[in-house]
């Protein structure tokens, strides 16, 4: 009889433990890798609440991202995040869903201006205390879809555009940003924060912003997908800019599904910004309806080999994935065709010309109480700091305040050339050619070493093609290189990011390359 006892008692311990266990893994499990569908299934089932898991990321990103491997990816947390998880959590009981993205945790990087208690920076102290008067686009759209914006995310200062030797990923107001995979390597820029908040899993998906590269190149050190739209699909209104010409913000997520979800809830016409008027006939709000595991059959895409050959593993990965493509039905041709690199000295132009005007218009809007007001004041507020030409300099802003405005002869001049270059004689006139449905090449190298002396050591890449276009690319992880990742880069026409997402999508779901980081101190 007491054996009998002991028996049931044991047994009833084991049911106790084996639910507490299954109870923190299904904790554990929304924090790590989860995707926009899984969350908001556990959110109908009553699994989890919002305010729940908006806890457990804030409580990530302090044992993670401040503390332990110090990844130094988040430069603000929403005080009010907390808040807000709970007000969407009495929606939701309701039975109001405010749209495709209610309850997910998203960070922002810190040059989309948000109207509540964190600042937007570009990563400069001279904006430590800057508070825009009104939400970005971005930020309207995402909280209007039911997003929690948790926080701000670490940058290459002014979006690295301030020097031309400089380390990806630091900012005199945040400092470094690590790579998660291996700590000592760097997370490429200038959306260094957002690639590694969604790698370390800080978030469910991030907004970047890129002008040539700030996107892809984040998304292939960090091993996650990044899209950069058609430049006009998503409105740049409350964005400290770079370019007018080729800025755009986009997605960066762990899947090409919560990437397509997120597109779709920022896509649309803003009168704001006169590049989204191009988007009337071309956006989508719903994306999804394009994620094809079918999607390579019968694709006919163009193989850029002049932008392999900086890394011979690279390539050893790039065509284990080239005979993977073709097994599925896609057709790879190969182009001999090279980038055009003249037209890079074009697009640095056009840059100069309208970071000064754009910059300029920016800082303006913040008011009189701003401690900037123009560039040349910031350039004069970096040489009394004491931080901010600790290690770079600022030749980039000085040269842009050095330019005439945008009525100048050069400024139109090299526009027109560089414009002409990248679409007609570059990817319009390739596509039309070889009659492809898109074009692809490796994204990038792995991850370098961080050096705050030397500044970036770039191998290779790919996106210039479609950023100096205004064109579109989805990049998706394609492998590791030991212990670093790459990604592969697919891009294309304007407006073509539902044929991108299609292929992206079926490459994705047929390899599945995507494993999240250890934050390995030595390989």
């Amino acid at each position: 009889m007491k054996t009998n006892h002991l028996s049931r008692f044991f047994l009833l311990t084991l049911v106790i433990l084996t639910a507490c266990q299954k109870k923190q893994e299904e904790k554990k499990y929304w924090a790590e890798e989860i995707t926009i569908t899984q969350l908001q299934q556990g959110y109908r089932e009553g699994r989890f609440t919002i305010t729940e898991v908006v806890k457990g990321y804030l409580a990530r990103i302090d044992s993670i991202d401040r503390h332990g491997p110090q990844l130094n990816s988040v430069i603000t947390v929403n005080p009010d995040a907390l808040k807000i998880a709970a007000e969407l959590d009495r929606e939701l009981a309701s039975g109001k869903i405010r749209g495709p993205l209610h309850g997910i945790p998203v960070i922002l990087k810190d040059n989309i201006d948000t109207h509540d208690k964190m600042p937007t920076t570009a990563g400069s102290r001279a904006l430590r205390n800057s508070f825009p008067a009104t939400d970005s686009y971005v930020a309207h759209k995402l909280r209007e879809a039911g997003a929690v914006i948790i926080g701000k995310s670490n940058l290459s200062e002014w979006a690295n555009f301030r020097s031309k030797i400089s380390s990806s990923g630091w900012s005199g107001a945040g400092g470094q940003t690590k790579n998660p995979y291996i700590l000592d390597r760097n997370p490429c820029g200038s959306s260094s924060g957002s690639g590694v908040a969604v790698s370390a899993n800080l978030c469910v998906m991030a907004i970047g912003t890129e002008t040539n590269g700030s996107i892809v190149c984040p998304s292939n050190n960090n091993g996650i997908v990044g899209i950069k739209p058609t430049v006009g699909l998503i409105s740049r209104s409350g964005i400290i800019p770079i370019s007018f010409t080729q800025d755009t913000p986009g997605p960066m997520a762990r899947t090409v599904t919560d990437a397509a979800i997120c597109l779709g809830a920022l896509a649309g016409i803003d009168p704001a910004d006169s590049k989204t008027m191009q988007a009337t006939g071309h956006f989508q709000t719903d994306y999804t309806r394009f994620l094809l595991k079918n999607g390579l059959r019968g694709k006919r895409i163009g193989l850029v080999r002049s932008a392999m050959g900086f890394h011979p593993r690279v390539d050893a990965v790039m065509d284990k994935t080239i005979a993977w493509m073709r097994s599925q039905g896609a057709e790879v041709v190969e182009l001999k065709e090279q980038f055009d690199t003249k037209l890079e000295k074009s697009s640095l132009e056009v840059m100069l010309y309208e970071f000064k005007d754009g910059l300029n218009a920016y800082l303006t809007l913040l008011g009189k109480d701003a401690t900037v007001k123009s560039l040349h004041e910031l350039i004069a507020f970096n040489k009394a700091d004491s931080v901010e030409l600790g290690y770079f300099d600022q030749q980039l802003l000085e040269e842009a305040d050095a330019k005439g405005n945008l009525a100048s002869a050069e400024y139109k001049s090299e526009l027109a050339k560089m414009l002409k270059g990248a679409r007609e004689d570059g990817i319009d006139l390739l596509m039309n050619r070889y009659q492809l449905d898109a074009m692809m090449a490796p994204t990038g190298a792995p991850a370098w070493k961080t050096d705050l002396i030397n500044g970036d050591f770039y191998l290779g890449g790919s996106s210039s093609w479609a950023a100096i276009a205004g064109y579109p690319t989805i990049t998706v992880p394609m492998g590791f290189i030991d212990e670093l990742p790459v990604d592969i880069s697919f891009f294309g026409r304007a407006w073509s990011e539902p044929v991108l997402i299609e292929i992206a999508y079926a490459y994705e779901q047929g390899t599945k390359c995507r494993r999240p980081p250890r934050f390995l101190k030595n390989p």
